[in-house]
């Protein structure tokens, strides 16, 4: 599993073997299973995932308490409450399994030692986070202004891979629709 990640960061960067051997001893591997709560909301997030195999999304409470999935992650990105991560403060999102996945954790007094053996590191791993930040929020301002039935559609064409392994109620969830409203869109496509 930690050829996986190695090999993402070396699509970036070439990493010697030396490095690599660094790495992979600050690296652990960890299986969940569709539900599990890798963080809750208003802890201190202290890890980063590697997603190897399967799907997170980020969660967090609306106005009306109830919980909605924001994000979701799928293999060969970073998943972290970055503002809780980097400040050491609550999370106002949670993280959880969308789907049974395959992690690589980074615990971050791990990944801080790693920073300082290997400077470069964390200009790779911050770089890479950044621009995944942006194409997230990029992401999901392309469904604003959109009516529910436009927004499902192009969450279809936009997310594929996703849609054919998260829940229905996540999908509503993310696109701020009812579960009943996309089973009518749904039925109204075929």
């Amino acid at each position: 599993m930690f050829n996986t990640f190695i090999n993402f960061l070396s699509l970036f960067k070439n990493i010697p073997q030396t490095d690599i051997d660094i790495i992979e001893k600050e690296l652990s591997y960890r299986q969940v299973i569709e539900g599990e709560i890798l963080l809750e909301e208003g802890q201190i997030c202290r890890e980063m995932f590697f997603v190897c195999k399967g799907v997170l999304r980020i969660v967090a409470k609306n106005e009306k308490g109830n919980k909605m999935a924001y994000f979701f992650l799928k293999e060969n990105q970073f998943c972290s409450i970055l503002n809780s991560f980097n400040n050491n403060i609550l999370a106002a999102e949670g993280i959880e399994a969308a789907c049974d996945a395959e992690l690589i954790v980074l615990k971050k007094q791990k990944l801080l030692s790693l920073y300082e053996k290997l400077p470069y590191l964390k200009e790779l791993i911050t770089g890479i986070t950044t621009q995944a930040l942006l194409d997230k929020i990029q992401l999901r301002n392309s469904y604003l202004g959109e009516d529910a039935s436009l927004r499902y559609r192009n969450f279809l064409l936009r997310q594929p891979d996703i849609a054919l392994r998260v829940s229905l109620s996540d999908i509503a969830s993310y696109l701020g629709i009812t579960q009943q409203s996309l089973s009518r869109i749904r039925k109204n496509m075929r």
